[in-house]
C-alpha cells in the first residue's frame, strides 16, 4: 500500500507529537529543528490540516494531530520491533553457516572434531543446500563457498586454493602409467560441474591428450566421488574434497597429476558482519585447519 505523503515528515511529526517538543524531535532524529519543522510544514500542507500548534514556547496537538499520532506512535512501534528482530536474529545466537553439501562432508566434516563449539563466540547453525545461499537477504550468514569471486554486495576472503585430479577405487588400476591411461581410455569418467577446467587436466597430461570412452557432467562432487568409490568409473573432482577417500583407503589419484579448478575455496558474507565476533571465531579456526597459501597467493578481502 502506498502512502500518500513523505515517509519522514510523517516520523518528524511522530518524534515531535510524542516529546512535543520540536527541539527533541530533532535529537532523536539527528537532523535540526528547521529540518523537523520543514518536514511538518510539508506534511500539515499535504493533508490541508493543521496538526500542531505552537503556543507561546510550547507544542500542542490540534485535534487532527491527536488522532494521528497514536496510530503513528504504533505503526513506528512495530516496525521498530520487526527490524530490532530481525536484527537480533542475524547479531545473536548460532553463526549460520552455508556450504555445498559436497564441502561439508568430504571437507569440513573431518575437521569439526577440533571445532570449539564450547563457546558461544563459536556456536553453528549449519546448512547444506546445492547451490548459493542467498546471504544478503539473510537466508544465512556467512557460507563457505567453492568458486570464483565477485559475489555482488559481499565480502569474499580466499581460504585455499582448489585443484583438479582424477580418482579411482582403491586397489582398481594397473601398476603401470600405461595401463593407467589404458584405463582411462576405456573408462566411464563422472565430472562436477564445479571443476570449471576438468577439460584442462585431459589436455595437459605429459603423456598427451586423452579422450575417456564415456564422460558423465554431474552438480554435485559428491555423486561424482561416490560412483568411483563404488567402482562405476573414474571422477576428475576438486582434489581438496577427495582427500578424505583418499585417507580412508576409498580412492586414489590415477596420476600425480592436478591443475587449477578454476575456483578457490572462501569464506563469504555480508559487510555488516565483517566485525562480528563469532564470524572472527569461524574465520580464525579455519585459518587454521587449512592448507598453506603462497605468500603470493596471500588472500585478501573483496567486496563487491
Amino acid at each position: 500500500m502506498r502512502i500518500p505523503v513523505p515517509l519522514n515528515a510523517l516520523r518528524a511529526f511522530e518524534a515531535a507529537a510524542r516529546h512535543l517538543s520540536i527541539k527533541d524531535a530533532a535529537l532523536e532524529l539527528a537532523v535540526t529543528p528547521s529540518a523537523v519543522s520543514h518536514q511538518l510544514r510539508t506534511l500539515e500542507d499535504l493533508l490541508g490540516v493543521e496538526l500542531l500548534r505552537r503556543v507561546g514556547g510550547a507544542v500542542e496537538l490540534t485535534d487532527a494531530g491527536r488522532r494521528l499520532a497514536p496510530t503513528l506512535n504504533a505503526g513506528f512501534s512495530h516496525i521498530a520491533a520487526s527490524v530490532q528482530t530481525l536484527r537480533d536474529e542475524r547479531l545473536d545466537g548460532p553463526l549460520r553457516l552455508h556450504t555445498l553439501p559436497a564441502i561439508a562432508i568430504n571437507w569440513l566434516a573431518p575437521r569439526l572434531a577440533a571445532y570449539p563449539f564450547g563457546t558461544a563466540e563459536s556456536a553453528l547453525d549449519i546448512t547444506t543446500v546445492q547451490g548459493h545461499a542467498d546471504l544478503a537477504a539473510g537466508t544465512a550468514d556467512v557460507g563457505l563457498w567453492f568458486g570464483e569471486p565477485p559475489w555482488p554486495g559481499l565480502v569474499s576472503e580466499t581460504l585455499f586454493a582448489g585443484t583438479l585430479g582424477v580418482y579411482a577405487r582403491a586397489g582398481s588400476l594397473a601398476a603401470t602409467p600405461e595401463g593407467r591411461l589404458a584405463q582411462l581410455a576405456q573408462a566411464h569418467l563422472f565430472v562436477s560441474r564445479y571443476g570449471l577446467h576438468w577439460e584442462q587436466w585431459l589436455q595437459t597430461l605429459p603423456a598427451g591428450p586423452q579422450h575417456p570412452a564415456l564422460i558423465t557432467q554431474v552438480d554435485s562432487c559428491g555423486l561424482a566421488l561416490q560412483a568411483a568409490s563404488e567402482g562405476t568409473g573414474l571422477c576428475l573432482v576438486v582434489a581438496q574434497l577427495a582427500e578424505r577417500s583418499v585417507r580412508a583407503g576409498l580412492l586414489e589419484p590415477l596420476f600425480d597429476h592436478e591443475v587449477p579448478a578454476g575456483g578457490d575455496f572462501h569464506l563469504v558474507y555480508p559487510p555488516a558482519l565483517g566485525e562480528d565476533r563469532r564470524l572472527d571465531a569461524l574465520r580464525t579456526w579455519l585459518r587454521e585447519h587449512c592448507p598453506p597459501v603462497d605468500d603470493a597467493d596471500d588472500p585478501k578481502a573483496l567486496t563487491t
